[in-house]
C-alpha cells in the first residue's frame, strides 16, 4: 500500500496544480471535479490506505427531511444527532463510534481538514464525535447534513462526507426516493464503486407492496441492482424521538454483523477503496482532457494576438517601401530643400559645392533639413500609431469571438482595444533614434570615402536625408500625375547623388540597411504593444493535462500491482 500512497500523493498535487480559469464551456465543473477528486485523496483514499484495518465509516446522507438524523439516533438509542420539523435540519456533521476507536476519528486522519470537537457548541462545519458504548466496536455512524440542502456550504459538506465513507446508508422516503439530486449522486457513488445501502424510510402502511418495488426496479436501472435495502414503516416516536426498536431491528443487525466481522467490513472497505481508485483514471482523463482544451484556447488567444501585431509590422513596413510616407509634408519640405531643377543641375558640380549651396540657402531661418527630418519623423509616427491602433483593436476583436477572450477583456480596468500609453512620445523617440543611426551609418560609410574636411556635420546630415529618402521611396511608388515628376525625379537626384560619393553597393547597403534598422526598431515597439495582451495571458496561469495523466497513470500501474484485495 505504500507505493499506492506515493502515487496518490502525486496525483493530489497534479490536481491542485492544475487550473481552469479560461470561460470554456463546462471549466466551472471542471474545476469543481478536480478540487472534489483532491479533497477525496485528502478526506478519505490516502488516509484509508495507510490504516486499512481502522474502523469503517458508514455515513447516512439523503434529502431534506428523509428521517437521517432521527434514524442515527434510533439506531444508537440517544438523541446525539438534532433532529427537527425546521430545514435544513443536520447543520454539522455528527459521528457516533465506540469509545475504543474514538481517538482514529479524533485524531482527524480521515477528513483532515475537518476542525473536532465533542460538544453541541462547535462551529458549524466542526465534526463532532460522539462515542457510545451502544455502537459496536470497528463501525461508526456519521449524521451528514442534506444533500439538497438550500444553503451551498451544507451541500458542499455533504458531498464531502459522502466521498469519504466507506459504505453510504443512502436514506430516502417513500415521497423522494425518485427525486433527481439522490440518484445523481447515487450514480456518483456508483461510479467510485462505494459500497452503498438503501433505506427506504416512513414508508405508509399498504404502501410498501407498491414503493419498494419500484424502488428495487429504479436500483437495477441505475446499476444499482442488489445492493442491501431496509424498508422502515412510518411509526410513532418515542418521547425522545426515536424509533421503535422493532421498526429498525433489520437494519440494527445488519450493522451490528458489520462491527462484528473484521472479515465483512475489510470486504465494504476494499470495495470502496479500489472502486475509489479505479475511478481516479477515468475522472484524471477527463480532467486533463479538458486542461488540454485549456492551453489550446490560450495558446489561440496568444496566436490571435501575435497575427494582429504581424499585420501592423507588415502595414508598416508596406508604408515604408511603397513611398506612401514620401508625400505631402515630406514631399513639400524636400521640394524646399532642394528644388527640382536646381538640384539636378547640382549633380555636375562637386559634392562640396552643392553643400556649400544649401548652406546659404537656408542661412538666417529654419535649415530645411531639419524641417524635412521633422516632417518624416511626423509621418512615421503617423504611420506607425495607425498600425498599432489597428492591431490593438483587430486582437481585441479577436479576443471578443471568443468567450474565453471576451471574460480576459471584460477583467482589464483599462480597455486593451486601445493603445498603450503615451505611444506616440515612444513612437518619436523611436524615429529619432533611428535618424541618429541613419546617421552613424554614413559617418561610418564617409570615414573611408570623404576626405575630413569634406565630412563636416551639414553634410553628413543631408547625405543622411538622402539615404532615409532613398529608404522611403525605394519603389518610386507615387499614384498622383503631379507627383510622379516632382517626387521621382528628386528620388532619383538623392540616389544620384549618394552613388556619386558611394558608389552604388555601398547605396543599396546604407538604404537596406537603414530600412531594416527602422524595422526592427518599429518590431520592438509592436512587441511591447502586444505584450499588454500577452501579459494578460501570462497571468493566466494553465497546466497541460500531461501531468495529471502520467499522475493517474502511476497510481492505475501501483494498484494493478499491489491489489487492494491482497490487503485484508
Amino acid at each position: 500500500m505504500a507505493v499506492i500512497g506515493t502515487t496518490l500523493g502525486g496525483l493530489r498535487d497534479a490536481l491542485a496544480a492544475i487550473r481552469f480559469p479560461l470561460a470554456l464551456p463546462g471549466a466551472d465543473t471542471s474545476g469543481a471535479l478536480a478540487k472534489a477528486t483532491a479533497a477525496q485523496l485528502d478526506d478519505y483514499l490516502i488516509p484509508r490506505l495507510a490504516r486499512l484495518d481502522a474502523p469503517l465509516l458508514a455515513v447516512a446522507g439523503g434529502s431534506t427531511g428523509a428521517g437521517k438524523s432521527t434514524l442515527v439516533n434510533s439506531l444508537v438509542r440517544a438523541p446525539v444527532s438534532i433532529a427537527g420539523a425546521r430545514r435544513p435540519t443536520t447543520r454539522a456533521p455528527v459521528l457516533v463510534c465506540h469509545p475504543a476507536d474514538a481517538a482514529w476519528f479524533t485524531s482527524a486522519q480521515l477528513l483532515p481538514h475537518l476542525a473536532r470537537t465533542h460538544t453541541a457548541a462547535g462551529a458549524g462545519t466542526d465534526l463532532r464525535i460522539v462515542p457510545t458504548p451502544v455502537l459496536g466496536q470497528g463501525l461508526a455512524l456519521l449524521d451528514a447534513p442534506d444533500i439538497d440542502s438550500v444553503e451551498d456550504a451544507n451541500r458542499a459538506l455533504a458531498e464531502q462526507l459522502l466521498a469519504a465513507a466507506d459504505l453510504w446508508l443512502f436514506v430516502t422516503t417513500a415521497v423522494r426516493y425518485a427525486d433527481a439530486v439522490p440518484w445523481e449522486l447515487l450514480t456518483d457513488a456508483r461510479d467510485r464503486g462505494t459500497a452503498i445501502a438503501i433505506v427506504l424510510n416512513r414508508v405508509p402502511p399498504g404502501a410498501d407492496g407498491e414503493v419498494t418495488p419500484h424502488l428495487t426496479e429504479m436500483l437495477g436501472e441505475h446499476g444499482l441492482g442488489g445492493i442491501p435495502m431496509f424498508v422502515i414503516a412510518e411509526r410513532a416516536l418515542d418521547d425522545q424521538g426515536l424509533l421503535p426498536v422493532a421498526a429498525i431491528a433489520p437494519l440494527r443487525d445488519w450493522l451490528g454483523s458489520l462491527a462484528e466481522s473484521a472479515a465483512a467490513r475489510a470486504a465494504v472497505v476494499r470495495q470502496t477503496v479500489d472502486g475509489a481508485l479505479a475511478a481516479l483514471g477515468p475522472v484524471a482523463a477527463r480532467l486533463a482532457t479538458d486542461a488540454d482544451a485549456q492551453t489550446r484556447a490560450l495558446a489561440a488567444l496568444g496566436a490571435g494576438v501575435d497575427g494582429a501585431y504581424r499585420d501592423a509590422e507588415l502595414a508598416v513596413e508596406h508604408g515604408v517601401r511603397d513611398g506612401v510616407l514620401f508625400r505631402g509634408e515630406v514631399l513639400t519640405r524636400w521640394q524646399e530643400l532642394v528644388g527640382t531643377g536646381e538640384f539636378m543641375r547640382s549633380l555636375q558640380a562637386r559634392v562640396g559645392r552643392w553643400r556649400d549651396r544649401l548652406v546659404a540657402a537656408v542661412s538666417g531661418k529654419p535649415r530645411p533639413t531639419d524641417e524635412l527630418a521633422s516632417a518624416m519623423e511626423s509621418g512615421l509616427v503617423t504611420l506607425v500609431h495607425g498600425a498599432a491602433a489597428d492591431a490593438a483593436e483587430q486582437a481585441a476583436t479577436a479576443w471578443r469571438a471568443t468567450p474565453a477572450g471576451a471574460a480576459l477583456l471584460n477583467a482589464q480596468p483599462r480597455g486593451l482595444a486601445l493603445v498603450g500609453p503615451e505611444i506616440d512620445a515612444r513612437i518619436e523617440r523611436m524615429v529619432r533614434d533611428w535618424q541618429r543611426g541613419v546617421l552613424d551609418l554614413v559617418r561610418a560609410e564617409s570615414a573611408s570615402k570623404l576626405l575630413a574636411a569634406r565630412a563636416g556635420a551639414y553634410a553628413v546630415n543631408a547625405l543622411g536625408l538622402c539615404v532615409m529618402v532613398a529608404v522611403f521611396a525605394a519603389t518610386a511608388f507615387i499614384p498622383t500625375g503631379a507627383e510622379i515628376a516632382v517626387a521621382g525625379g528628386t528620388t532619383i537626384a538623392a540616389q544620384k547623388v549618394l552613388e556619386a560619393i558611394f558608389g552604388d553597393d555601398a547605396v543599396r547597403r546604407l538604404a537596406d540597411r537603414a530600412r531594416q534598422d527602422l524595422l526592427d526598431r518599429v518590431h520592438t515597439l509592436l512587441s511591447e504593444e502586444s505584450g499588454r495582451f500577452h501579459a494578460v495571458l501570462g497571468a493566466t496561469s494553465v497546466e497541460g493535462g500531461d501531468a495529471l495523466r502520467a499522475a493517474a497513470a502511476a497510481v492505475e500501474a501501483a494498484r494493478r500491482a499491489d491489489p487492494i484485495g491482497r490487503a485484508a
